[in-house]
């Protein structure tokens, strides 16, 4: 195995020119055919980045906003030392990385690592093995992912091809959002009062918020994306917003989906994608056959159905087509901008109709295993609640009381020391117990009428799998303070989307309807709002494993819940031993 060291300054020089031109595949992986150890440095540090007439210091990596792109193949190992040099105590996920036999590397903050501490580095090594396709990177630790994100890109091993014909270019698109304000203050102060946090400013693409919002237009503030006539390019969308799921359209044109969470899927043509934060989709876009007189608007926008206020504005980036080898259409100035047509905000169903449209491949060359019996069967519900106001002290919450969330009326609270490192060294006493419910303790018609009592119990509780169970757990919503769509990631896994369905899970109906044939497999699945949604996966990677909703928000007040996988009887069914260098609490 050879080793590969660089700074990531290099290539993110690439991604400025990408943002420009889109014609970026880093000859870095190219070169070398792997598998190879690739060597990142992360220098975590503040620069000062101006958006919508807004200039603020911003934490970033490498000085970049979004931070820098991370290119390896399937079979390298990646070692990334992270130095923090700000205030903020700092950890990274590197999301849908299963982190087998390298757990220590997940990343989330208190769950797997204490956090890095400001002038301290950790160095997080682990091995892409049996995984390929689009990946990404954040903080994961307050709300540090708002400007502390990148793509994270794993190609084929060298010669193996994708199962589709080969994109003439390969694109990453990153959605996020922008807050003018600092959005750690933003958030702390919606933890002291109680109520919900200000929205953020803007959508972004790649960074930028686009010609929709006036400052932004007047600064050039916007994703270009300048294509040929005739070609196939694949566009990797990843929705690294805080809080929003998104729909996602380019006007005139329609996409193939070939790709979920770096998962290939069975092709299907659409119009509009729907992502959630946490998601990835990869999708082809097969340009015109001529270039048109015109450009187009690459548009996103939310999807919501909750009863808060959100960001109701639109990113857009756009599409030119080269007219000759060197001149594209935003050299005619009068060529008419087209802009698509995008759902309601609330369009619920448009958003069932696109999920069912997802199964995997399960053919000869990339099958799949799904669980046709289980072993250990969960019911959560998932949704809002409320704490109650502390003594002298005036909330803004629902009457008077704090904002909270929670899985089955437990509101998780981070311990203040790694639970990892507490379960592996076997001291979990007083750091978390494991009694989480398996089901509601109080049952109730869970998307009608709200009970009354819509406080929650808070603790730090964790549900405990033997190895290589077999498990399903139905993630039910609630109408407690509004019913919404809740993005779930479960952190070392992949599961499989058995079923979902609208209204109460009907145990002895709906198992009927499972598809164990062909379902997709995910690593971040939207609960419906006012639904339910079954997933299932074999319980083969020991470990402290973090499950929550990545709407932010939700993420701070409590919607959350750790597994403990056991371990095995082999070596490699148990978990490491840290690392020497993990961070200290």
């Amino acid at each position: 195995m050879g080793a590969l060291i660089f700074h990531p300054a290099a290539i993110f020089g690439a991604l400025v020119v990408a943002i420009s031109s889109i014609g970026f595949f880093p000859s870095v992986v190219i070169a070398y055919p792997g598998p190879i150890t690739r060597h990142y440095t992360f220098d975590v540090r503040l620069q000062n980045v101006t958006r919508l007439c807004h200039t603020k210091a911003i934490v970033t990596v490498n000085g970049s906003f979004p931070g820098p792109p991370i290119y390896a193949r399937e079979g390298d190992r990646l070692v990334i030392k992270v130095i923090n040099n700000v205030k903020n105590n700092v950890s990274l996920h590197w999301h849908g990385i299963r982190q087998v036999q390298s757990q220590w590397a997940d990343g989330p903050a208190y769950i797997t690592q204490c956090p890095i501490q400001r002038g301290q580095s950790y160095v997080y090594n682990f091995t892409l093995n049996g995984q390929r396709g689009t990946f990404f990177w954040h903080a994961h630790i307050t709300w540090l992912r708002a400007t502390l994100y990148g793509p994270l890109i794993i190609l084929p091993k060298h010669n193996v091809p994708y199962p589709f014909a080969k994109p003439y270019k390969e694109i990453p698109i990153m959605f996020g959002e922008w807050w003018n304000s600092d959005s750690e203050a933003v958030i702390n102060q919606a933890l002291q009062n109680g109520g919900g946090p200000n929205v953020s400013d803007a959508y972004t693409l790649n960074g930028f918020p686009g010609p929709l919002y006036n400052c932004s237009q007047k600064q050039n503030e916007s994703l270009k994306l300048k294509v040929k006539a005739g070609k196939t390019y694949m566009l990797r969308l990843i929705n690294a917003a805080l809080n929003d799921e998104l729909f996602f359209s380019i006007a005139n044109h329609s996409v193939t989906v070939v790709e979920a969470d770096a998962l290939y899927v069975k092709p299907f043509k659409t119009n509009i994608v729907v992502i959630a934060p946490g998601q990835t989709t990869n999708i082809l876009l097969k340009t015109k056959p001529h270039p048109p007189h015109s450009r187009f608007l690459m548009a996103a926008r939310p999807y919501f159905t909750g009863t808060g206020t959100f960001d109701n504005t639109t990113t857009a980036g756009i599409l030119e087509y080269y007219t000759t080898t060197t001149t594209t259409t935003s050299k005619d100035h009068n060529a008419p901008v087209i802009r698509p047509t995008l759902p309601p905000i609330n369009d619920t169903a448009y958003v069932a109709n696109f999920t069912s449209k997802f199964r995997s491949l399960a053919n000869e060359k990339f099958p799949i295993t799904v669980p046709q019996t289980v072993d250990r069967s969960f019911f959560f519900t998932v949704g809002l609640g409320t704490n109650p106001c502390p003594k002298n002290q005036t909330c803004q919450g629902p009457n008077g009381t704090k904002f909270a969330a929670s899985m089955n009326n437990v509101s998780f609270v981070l311990p203040n020391t790694s639970m990892l490192q507490s379960y592996f060294f076997k001291k979990s006493n007083g750091v978390f117990t494991t009694d989480f419910p398996t089901s509601p303790l109080i049952k109730f018609n869970y998307t009608g009428t709200p009970p009354n009592n819509t406080m929650v119990m808070d603790g730090t509780k964790v549900a405990v799998l033997p190895f290589n169970a077999s498990v399903e757990v139905v993630l039910q919503d609630t109408s407690i303070l509004g019913a919404e769509s809740h993005p779930l990631h479960l952190h070392g896994y992949n599961f499989f989307v058995v079923g979902q369905g609208f209204g109460n899970f009907d145990p002895k109906k709906d198992p009927a309807k499972y598809n164990l044939v062909d379902p997709q497999e995910r690593n971040t699945v939207g609960v419906p709002s006012g639904g339910w949604v079954a997933i299932r996966f074999f319980a083969d990677n020991p470990g402290v494993w973090f499950m929550h909703c990545h709407f932010e928000v939700h993420l701070s007040w409590g919607l959350k819940m750790a597994w403990i996988v056991e371990d095995g009887k082999l070596p490699n069914q148990r978990l490491p031993p840290p690392p020497a260098d993990l961070p200290k609490c």
